[in-house]
């Protein structure tokens, strides 16, 4: 008796029934839903983000078991400590969505834009993502470079006042 190799592949996690139905609304053609898009993390209401770690998450544990072959395409688990992951992360798992949603979508195309995300993923985790990937994870690197840029405020005359940067971390 053989057995099917294929069957040790696993689906891609489905999102949140919030964000599912968030989806649906706003794909309606005559929808009146005006939020964010899902992939824009940092506009989501409380209610819509509440899901969306768990499920990034997921969505990051299939992308490593999936297509993680080598060192550098394993996304490191502290991945939620590093902002413009958090987004890209977002974006790469609804664009899959839409890819294999649509018959006419191009599933190619998405696996594209997985390269280009892991290619984005290494330069925003320079030499960190080494330290990262074996859960050594440090805060950001650049943050003495960060907390120099002052911070412009402006006066009740409309001047542009520079303050320095306290803590941006």
């Amino acid at each position: 008796m053989t057995t099917n190799p294929l069957a040790r592949l696993t689906p891609f996690p489905d999102p949140p029934s919030l964000i599912a139905e968030y989806l649906a609304e706003r794909a309606a053609e005559e929808s009146v839903v005006d939020g964010p898009a899902p992939w824009d993390i940092g506009s989501l209401t409380r209610e819509l983000l509440d899901g969306m770690p768990t499920w990034l998450d997921a969505v990051c544990r299939w992308l490593n078991t999936t297509y993680a072959w080598q060192p550098h395409q394993a996304i490191p688990p502290c991945w939620m400590d590093h902002n413009a992951l958090v987004y890209e992360i977002a974006a790469l798992a609804f664009a899959r969505a839409d890819a294999y949603a649509d018959p006419a979508g191009s599933v190619v195309v998405w696996h594209e834009q997985y390269e280009r995300f892991v290619l984005r993923m290494n330069a925003a985790l320079g030499k960190a993502g080494d330290d990262c990937r074996v859960g050594r994870h440090m805060d950001r690197p650049a943050r003495f470079q960060l907390a120099a840029w002052p911070v412009l405020s402006t006066s009740a005359d409309e001047t542009a006042v520079a303050e320095p940067v306290k803590d941006l971390v």
